[in-house]
Order: structure tokens, then C-alpha cells, then sequence
């Protein structure tokens, strides 16, 4: 089955417009969002996530280009049909402690309901689908002052799902969760897009949790612009190694994390059959200023690793065994 486009950008320019005067952060920007889709927005601080997201959510007009939902321009849509089809959440805390989850949920049926909110049967069943979706049914009576940062994101991801949107715009929707909540969140988004078939773009700095569970990647950055692509494709084709303009941050593409980079004042052999424990011990040593190779080569120390508590260090004809992590590195490994 073909997917739908529930976005179409076509030499889009986006920016700000302040009386006669403009200021164009991107331009002749080119994508598409799919349904069934999660889609995670990634870029350096001041990149333009921001500008793009208001943009696609018709909170800020973009300078020039073609932007269609379902195939319709996005001007051309009434308030009311922008809140039917495009469920924004933000980073912004919410400030309605004093109502109910059930309650604040409750408010995302208002483009359905009406000015004054009159929920019927169907209205409490959507409320009840989506919080049992989101996993937080079980507080559904409790006030919204009482929850956790987790708890609270959850609650207003539920609140865009009950307006039925075919397209959800998150805002860093982790930014301030611990890394339970971080995973549970960007696990859910997944889980609604492709079991409701629904088209979900987040900006976040949640690099790691971002490779492992979007579909699609957008790369946002001032040098290279928008590249789009599929999470495995962006990262093969090296892609990676644009999104930050820095010389002393790099990619790891075995790991998938950036990590800076170390200055290696020195060079050691080392030697492990075990992947996890080879990973660690290199860490460990570029840390101190080592690089480390994998192959022999004459007058270099070498470092043979047997187990976490066992390393066995051969240097111009001397050798040492240590026991821990602690006793190698506070040794002369030169």
C-alpha cells in the first residue's frame, strides 16, 4: 500500500517577516512527511527546528515556496480546519494544575465540540482510547499539578490525539525527562504512528533514542540546509558527519553517538576478544590521551585485555598485570 504524503514542501523559504523587511533562516527547502510514519528533526542549537516546526504548524507564515497538507495549501486553511488537522505539543510546561488529566485531555475535543465543549458518548470514548494509548488511563482523575515531567508529556500527547489529527508536531518533546520517560515517550510516538497511520515530526536533542526509533531523519543545519532520508540510509551515506560544524565533535558511526575529539598524545596496542569489553577499554584509553590500534607494530606497548580484572601490559620487554580498571590507568602505560 502506497503511503500517504500528509506534508509537501516545495522550494520552501522560511524565516521571519517584520513589516517590509525579511529574514530567511532557510530556503528552497524540499521534503515530504509520510503517514505511518515518526520522523525526528535533528540540528544544532539555532539551526532553524523551531522556524521550520512554527512554519508547519501555521503559527508563523513561510516567506515564499509551496507547503501543502493532504494536498491542500496551508493558507488556504480555515482556523478551524488547522486544529482538526495539525495537533501541536510543545516543550512550554503546562499551567493547568488544577485540572484533571481527564479534564485537560477533555480540551483537545474543542475543535470538534465547539466554543462551549459539550462532550457526548463518542467525545468520552476518543478521550478514553487515547489515554489508555498513551498509557496513563490510571490518572485519568488526578490533577494535572500532581504528575511527573513524563507523566504530564504523555497527558498532552494524549490531548493532540483526541483532536483526530492525521499530523502531530512535538517540540522536544523529551527535553526535560529522564531517560526512562525519554525512552517510554519516543517508543509511544512510534507506536502511534504507524498503529494509528498517522504522520508525527519531533524536534530533539535525544540523538541516541532518535537513530534507534525514527522511520525518517531530517537533518537541519546553516551549511547544508534540510537532507531527508531514512534513519539507515542518512547514517551510511555519512551524513552524520555534516549536522554539527565542529572539528572537535565527531560520529561514531559503530556506536551511533558523537563523542569529542580526543587528543592522542600516544600510541598503545591493544588486543581483546570480547567487543564490549574491547569498546570500554579503548574509551577508557583515549580518555588518557592514547590511540589505540588493533594491529601490532614494533616498539609500541601492548595491552592485551583478558577480562575487566585481568590486563596484561607488555612494554620494551616488561610485564605487568593489573586488576582493574583503576590500577591500569593510574600506571606508567608508556
Amino acid at each position: 500500500m502506497e503511503k500517504q504524503a500528509v506534508i509537501t514542501a516545495q522550494d520552501l523559504n522560511i524565516g521571519y517577516r517584520t513589516g517590509k523587511k525579511e529574514k530567511t533562516i532557510h530556503q528552497h527547502l524540499n521534503f515530504q512527511l509520510y503517514s505511518g510514519e515518526l520522523t525526528c528533526l535533528l540540528g544544532a542549537n539555532g539551526a532553524g527546528k523551531s522556524t521550520l516546526l512554527r512554519t508547519l504548524a501555521a503559527s508563523q507564515p513561510a516567506l515564499n515556496g509551496n507547503l501543502k497538507i493532504l494536498g491542500k495549501p496551508l493558507e488556504q486553511y480555515t482556523e478551524k480546519e488547522r486544529s482538526r488537522t495539525i495537533g501541536v505539543v510543545l516543550t512550554d510546561k503546562t499551567f493547568a494544575g488544577g485540572l484533571t488529566v481527564y479534564e485537560l485531555v477533555g480540551l483537545g475535543r474543542q475543535p470538534h465540540t465547539g466554543f462551549f465543549g459539550r462532550l457526548n458518548k463518542n467525545d468520552h470514548r476518543i478521550i478514553e482510547e487515547a489515554l489508555n494509548n498513551v498509557g496513563i488511563a490510571h490518572k485519568a482523575q488526578s490533577y494535572t499539578a500532581e504528575l511527573s515531567d513524563g507523566e504530564r508529556q504523555k497527558v498532552m500527547i494524549a490531548k493532540a490525539l483526541v483532536q483526530e489529527c492525521p499530523l502531530i508536531l512535538l517540540d522536544e518533546p523529551t527535553a526535560f525527562l529522564d531517560i526512562v520517560s525519554r525512552i517510554e515517550i519516543m517508543h509511544l510516538l512510534h507506536k502511534l504512528a504507524v498503529e494509528q497511520q498517522k504522520a508525527i515530526l519531533l524536534s530533539t536533542h535525544d540523538i541516541e533514542q532518535a537513530l534507534v526509533l525514527s522511520d525518517k531523519l531530517w537533518l537541519l543545519s546553516k551549511e547544508q540546509g534540510l537532507q531527508c532520508g531514512v534513519t539507515e540510509d542518512l547514517i551510511l551515506s555519512h551524513q552524520m558527519d555534516g549536522l554539527f560544524s565542529r572539528k572537535d565533535i565527531q560520529f561514531n558511526y559503530e556506536n551511533g553517538i558523537y563523542y569529542p575529539t580526543v587528543t592522542r598524545q600516544h600510541q598503545i596496542i591493544v588486543s581483546c576478544e570480547e567487543k564490549t569489553l574491547l569498546h570500554w577499554t579503548i574509551n577508557a584509553l583515549n580518555r588518557h590521551g592514547f590511540q589505540c590500534l588493533l594491529s601490532s607494530q614494533p616498539n609500541l606497548p601492548h595491552l592485551k585485555v583478558i577480562s575487566a580484572t585481568e590486563f596484561i601490559l607488555n612494554n620494551k620487554g616488561e610485564t605487568h598485570t593489573f586488576h582493574s580498571f583503576d590500577e591500569l590507568l593510574n600506571s606508567n602505560l608508556r
